[in-house]
């Protein structure tokens, strides 16, 4: 049997769509992560040295982000991906098998590692091929759904890591998680990947001196690359104060888990409906960045547990922004450099991310946590009033 052109065409963009969703789901069905701040403690560490980690955690991303990208767009983009998992399962062995605080701090740096090579590699990757079977346009939909998988697991992970660690203690949570990374860098290996570059390939640094040249030379990857830490990095530095959220609202520790869950399923909307929202514009992405800031100023300082459904509506509307961003990001950028740029997004991410951290402790240590979610809206009202600015120039391919 013959297939032709447009069938064979869509094979073979059902089996990177498959294999994505399936790469995402399983890079987030770790058992560990909700429950590794145990782990620490249980083997003794102080607050201090469980924050050093941390540190250690988001120093390793920012210092290797961009070097990675330029080495993706140097090398096998599949290869990375199938590297980077079998790094951060190496972490989490180390972790359960000598709990210590040297072995904490390498395993961080595995993850870190780990992260790092698959950033950037994964959206060059699926947004190159996608533009290979002329699908391109498809590609914020098909990434919104993709992050929709990573949610869902993430969720799963929640609702099985109390069991798990019922039922084996975090030797069983540690084992199931190395397994799961084992699981995912066998999945890479499924995802196709034809790199146009006439049979030659640069070496990093220069791959990584052309993504920056391109940046510079046009003004609309600009305006991308600015965009991407702009809509993503606050909201995504909140996600890990939300419990303390949750509990000053007044529910109490064992239903902390639920109405996370909840929350999160307003993240897993928004994946979902990102693909909707790309043929709005930069109008329709000021609304939402808009709206998502209003309802999070109003659901954090209400106190109640309604007022968390409207924090669940802005995580929506800030994921559906941020794979907009991100899409946008593609769609400007060449070919040659697309993972180096796509990293440099990130490192702005971590960056600003830190920045967030940083000042909300200043905040809720004064005011509470309900007071520092609302102050941490307002750079999402000054955002979404400059797209809108924008939009009415009628720049917004600039953007």
């Amino acid at each position: 049997m013959t297939l032709t052109p447009t069938r064979a065409v869509d094979v073979r963009v059902r089996r990177l769509t498959t294999t994505l969703y399936g790469y995402s789901f399983l890079e987030e069905f770790v058992l560990l992560y909700p429950v590794y701040a145990l782990l620490f403690s249980d083997a003794g560490l102080s607050v201090w040295q469980i924050s050093s980690l941390f540190a250690l955690w988001s120093v390793t991303a920012v210092v290797l982000e961009v070097p990675s990208g330029a080495w993706a767009d140097a090398v096998s983009r599949r290869l990375l991906l199938v590297v980077g998992p079998l790094l951060t399962g190496a972490g989490f062995a180390l972790w359960v098998l000598v709990p210590s605080y040297a072995a904490f701090a390498a395993g961080f740096v595995l993850w870190g590692t780990g992260g790092a090579l698959s950033s950037g590699a994964l959206e060059a990757l699926v947004y190159d091929e996608m533009e290979r079977g002329g699908v391109s346009d498809r590609y914020a939909r098909v990434l919104g759904r993709a992050r929709a998988a990573g949610l869902v697991a993430v969720m799963a992970a929640m609702g099985l890591a109390g069991p798990v660690l019922a039922w084996g203690g975090h030797a069983a949570v540690g084992a199931a998680s190395v397994l799961v990374c084992l699981l995912t860098s066998v999945t890479a290996l499924r995802f196709p990947e034809h790199r146009v570059a006439g049979g030659v390939r640069e070496g990093w640094t220069a791959a990584l001196r052309g993504g920056l040249r391109e940046a510079r030379r046009d003004r609309s990857v600009r305006g991308a690359l600015l965009l991407v830490p702009a809509v993503a990095a606050v909201w995504g530095a909140l996600d890990e104060y939300t419990p303390l959220l949750v509990r000053e609202a007044g529910v109490g520790d064992a239903v902390v888990p639920g109405v996370l869950l909840v929350i999160w399923g307003g993240a897993t909307a928004g994946s979902l409906l990102a693909g909707e929202g790309e043929r709005f514009g930069t109008g329709g992405l000021a609304v939402l960045v808009g709206g998502g800031g209003v309802a999070l100023a109003v659901g954090a300082l209400a106190g109640t547990v309604v007022g968390l459904l409207l924090v669940a509506v802005a995580f929506g509307a800030f994921q559906a922004a941020t794979v907009l961003a991100e899409a946008r990001l593609q769609h400007r950028i060449e070919a040659t450099g697309r993972a180096t740029l796509t990293s440099v997004a990130g490192l702005g991410t971590e960056l600003v991310t830190l920045t967030v951290f940083a000042g909300y402790a200043v905040v809720a240590s004064g005011h509470g946590h309900g007071a520092a979610f609302a102050v941490a809206a307002v750079p999402y009202a000054v955002l979404a009033v400059g797209l809108a600015v924008v939009r009415c120039r009628g720049a917004g391919a600039e953007v």
